[in-house]
């Protein structure tokens, strides 16, 4: 299923999650799915790949201090149940974020299912930037956010 997933920076300090999950709370917006990360590699990635097709998260000007301070920042990705309203919540607080299209998928919880999922993308021809997901012991579903290059491909390839 394709999915909007909000990128943001928060400030990598004790009890900045805690406000952000809150804040979600306060408006009845439920969290999907989250993956937290030093956002050092984020920049530094965003750099190597500013030539390709990746559209700019910020003024070119400010891309040297984000990438100076990255280390004092954490990545957060998150899959939320009403992503418009999330997003509303989250430009009235002022944070800095970004949308991206990825492809969430629900799959068996069972040995060979994220091999299954891996090799499509793999027979496709799609490289996948990066994945994160969850499964709770004895549930018979998992929760997988794929992010590949083509996401029209994939799409295709995963519908329901």
């Amino acid at each position: 299923m394709v999915r909007t997933e909000i990128q943001l920076f928060l400030e990598n300090v004790p009890g900045e999650l805690g406000k952000l999950a809150n804040n979600m709370f306060n408006k009845g917006i439920n969290i999907d799915a989250l993956t937290i990360q030093d956002a050092s590699a984020y920049v530094h990635a965003l750099f190597k790949a500013r030539g390709k097709s990746l559209k700019r998260v910020a003024p070119a000007a400010s891309y040297g201090s984000m990438q100076k301070d990255s280390a004092d920042y954490a990545l957060i990705r998150l899959l939320v149940d009403q992503t418009d309203l999330a997003i509303d919540q989250l430009s009235k607080e002022g944070y800095l974020f970004d949308i991206v299209t990825v492809i969430a998928l629900e799959i068996d919880n069972k040995p060979g299912t994220l091999a299954a999922m891996a090799k499509k993308f793999g027979e496709e021809g799609i490289n996948i930037n990066y994945v994160y997901g969850s499964a709770l012991p004895g549930r018979e579903k998992s929760l997988f956010i794929f992010s590949p290059e083509d996401i029209d491909a994939a799409a295709k390839i995963f519908k329901d």
